[in-house]
């Protein structure tokens, strides 16, 4: 008989019974099943055996898994024992899945602390990585504001469709779709970011890169108040509790925008064959009661067990006016006239994630459950179908009525593995994943009939990591990944592979060797929109990178240094093209990436309570699609980032900006065009009386500029000068 201790037993059941409590809370439990196009109803015997293997996955990471004393965590390449403080080189564990000095990490990496993200007043995940060198965030509007599947996509070296973006590891979008602004700065530990594909390790979607966000695990009591101009305000409050090893931590958050005008103006164009091409009009969007609720609650068990739960939702209205028309016959009865609102919709976006997190000296797993629902909704206007007037745009005519479309995202598995020692210079890493992905679109009043789509994906990977000699070490990877149980058997595999060689100058200078393949399976989003006007493509092949990279990292008298010379291809790059043939119709299709650049960056720990960074990114993001025989510009050329920090006694300032220049809008099916450069700033005054509270005012945008920060045919503009004053009290 095997007999578990104390804890283990108590791990076993609260897994299983809080994956259980809280899938019947959401009401996936219980539900009848008919096909697909007959209504998305699920099999209670299908729903409750995935239900109860979930339940059992994530309570057998806590007995497979042994539960041992804490022990120093190995550095990597079988050099064991714990690891030295490093005040200006941080720890970097997603990189290379071991614990290691950022220095010693083969691949460009940023680490951006919790003292960081608290002096300089980012108040959500996507202001945390907006100033990173190499990374931009384009944002509809402030809050994560997204227009339905419209979402804001973190780029990483112009690349907006390969970013991983996890939570402690574990993947939190849903069919390629998160929101970065929901996640409250205030719940971060800290953010890693890994630039240059991260699928051998961490599988699909990591083309690009992979951002990885560690929360807070222990007790923070505190709550902070804000206010400034837009209507904006903030609520935001921790609170927790710890006894011996044990913690248990909850909070809770919420941010409004009252309403921000002219965030977006665009061209009306005919489509028509007798006018195509004429400007119609220009329209102009309105944005108002934005909104971000979030919560969590995590419990950490012991240093090496935890349970963690979030809830975020977020609402938005759009507004669309006429704002001029050159065409569309001001004195007809039937046409708009300048200053009618063309469209009114409310955004909607539910989401729910759980984890389930262990790690000890040698052996790793997790399991996750994430849940998000979409939906628009509002009045629009329409074609009139008795119009006989070509000259009409599509959207911009007489008939009024309401348009919806919802779907839902449900992804749920796990992610394990083992090191090996292999004597005092090797070490040997082997893990498997697996993850299933529901995709529903739900019935409304513009799908009058649900559909539904599922898979499993797969996946086996190792890494070996050899020193050589004192100087020299290399590591090796592969993953082979594979689909099943695919609606309409769309069955996909993958083996990739990677290489990188590293050789140290000395123990705080090394050169490095990255040569790293990716991956991105299509999505099911992707093959069968939701949208009203998306087409379908379930023919899309699976995207394939590969990333050259030569680096350099150095710790030295007050400054980390970092470059790197990189080159990525990508076959096949998975992105949404705009068929204006049928009206504003859109479909995704597969078209091929490549870039070359060079970054460069230094952090330094100054003297008198300043500190300073600055980062260079020089790069050619081109494209070229099936309906381009050329290679296209995309993204922008020149990126240039920066900040200077002061901490001093009571007082505390942070200025930070991102400039990103020689910057073009890339059409579907048109030449790329060139486009002003953006500065992005932001300008953080703290202030402490004592050690319970703090006063702090962020300011953004200090230039008041009007800048676009979107890099497709869409403009969308960031905010005027804002600001947010906020009291913080612990307690």
């Amino acid at each position: 008989m095997i007999f578990l201790d104390r804890m283990t037993t108590i791990s076993f059941i609260v897994s299983f019974v809080f994956v259980y409590l809280f899938m019947k809370r959401r009401g996936l439990l219980g539900h009848a099943s008919v096909k697909m196009g007959m209504g998305v109803k699920e099999s209670m015997t299908t729903r409750k055996k995935n239900i109860i293997l979930t339940a059992v996955a994530l309570s057998a990471l806590t007995v497979s898994l042994p539960v041992t004393e804490a022990a120093p965590v190995s550095s990597g390449g079988g050099q064991s024992g714990a690891l030295e403080e490093y005040s200006l080189d941080e720890i970097v564990v997603t990189a290379t899945r071991t614990e290691k000095r950022d220095v010693d990490v083969p691949m460009s990496t940023d680490v951006i602390t919790r003292e960081e993200i608290e002096r300089g007043g980012a108040q959500n995940a996507a202001q945390v990585i907006q100033k990173v060198n190499g990374v931009s965030f384009a944002s509809f509007a402030p809050l994560g504001a997204s227009m339905g599947t419209m979402i804001n996509k973190a780029t990483i070296r112009g690349i907006d469709n390969g970013t991983l973006v996890m939570v402690n590891g574990n993947p939190i979008a849903g069919r390629g779709l998160y929101n970065l602004q929901e996640i409250p700065a205030d719940s971060i530990e800290k953010v890693e970011v890994i630039k240059g594909g991260g699928s051998i390790l961490y599988g699909s979607d990591a083309a690009a890169g992979v951002i990885n966000i560690i929360t807070k695990k222990g007790p923070d009591n505190n709550w902070t108040i804000g206010f400034g101009n837009y209507g904006q305000q903030k609520y935001h409050v921790n609170v927790g509790a710890k006894e011996g090893n044990q913690s248990i931590a909850a909070f809770y958050d919420v941010n409004k925008w009252d309403r921000l005008n002219d965030i977006s103006e665009s061209d009306e164009i005919s489509i028509v064959p007798a006018t195509k091409g004429r400007l119609l009009g220009v329209t102009q969007f309105n944005v108002r009661d934005i909104k971000n609720e979030s919560l969590g609650l995590t419990w950490q068990a012991n240093p090496r067990f935890n349970v963690i739960y979030s809830h975020h939702e977020s609402t938005v209205s759009y507004d669309k006016y006429l704002l001029s028309a050159t065409a569309f016959g001001m004195s007809a009865p039937r046409s708009l006239r300048v200053g009618e609102l063309i469209y009114d919709r409310k955004y909607t976006t539910i989401r729910d994630t759980m984890q389930v997190n262990y790690r000890d000296r040698a052996s790793e797993g997790s399991a996750y459950y994430n849940v998000s629902t979409i939906e628009s909704d509002g009045d629009t206007w329409r074609k009139d179908k008795t119009d006989k007037n070509p000259a009409l745009n599509k959207d911009l005519v007489k008939k009024y009525e309401r348009y919806n479309t919802k779907e839902k995202h449900i992804t749920y598995g796990f992610d394990g593995q083992h090191e090996w020692k292999l004597g005092d210079k090797g070490s040997l890493i082997f893990g498997i994943s697996g993850k299933h992905e529901v995709y529903q679109v739900l019935p409304t009043v513009y799908t009058k009939v649900g559909k539904e789509y599922e898979r499993n994906q797969w996946g086996v990977f190792g890494q070996w990591e050899q020193t050589i000699d004192e100087k020299n070490s290399f590591i090796l990877g592969a993953r082979e990944t594979w689909t099943s149980g695919t609606t309409w058997n769309k069955n996909y595999s993958d083996f990739s592979a990677s290489g990188q060689f590293i050789h140290k100058l000395d123990k705080d200078n090394n050169l490095y060797l990255n040569i790293s393949q990716s991956f991105i399976m299509p999505q099911f989003g992707q093959m069968f929109p939701a949208n009203a006007t998306g087409t379908s493509n379930p023919n899309l092949k699976p995207q394939k990178g590969i990333n050259y990279e030569i680096g350099w990292k150095s710790v030295s008298g007050g400054h980390t240094w970092k470059a790197a010379i990189f080159h990525q291809k990508i076959k096949d790059n998975i992105s949404a093209n705009v068929d204006k043939k049928f009206g504003l119709s859109w479909k995704y299709t597969n078209q091929d990436f490549r870039n070359t650049g060079f970054e460069f960056s230094c952090d330094i720990a100054g003297k008198n309570g300043f500190s300073y960074n600055y980062g260079l990114t020089l790069q050619n993001p081109e494209v070229k699609s099936n309906t381009k025989a050329y290679w296209d510009r995309k993204f922008g050329k020149i990126q240039l980032v920066g900040g200077m920090n002061y901490q001093r006694n009571k007082m505390k300032a942070a200025l930070t900006f991102s400039y990103l220049a020689d910057r073009v809008q890339t059409p579907s099916n048109e030449h790329s065009y060139q486009t002003k450069p953006y500065l992005l700033t932001t300008l953080t005054l703290g202030y402490t009386p004592d050690a319970w509270s703090e006063i702090k005012l962020t300011v953004d945008n200090l230039l008041n500029r009007r800048d676009n920060t979107m890099h497709s045919s869409s403009a969308w503009y960031t905010p005027g000068i804002n600001y947010l004053l906020s009291y913080t009290q612990k307690f």
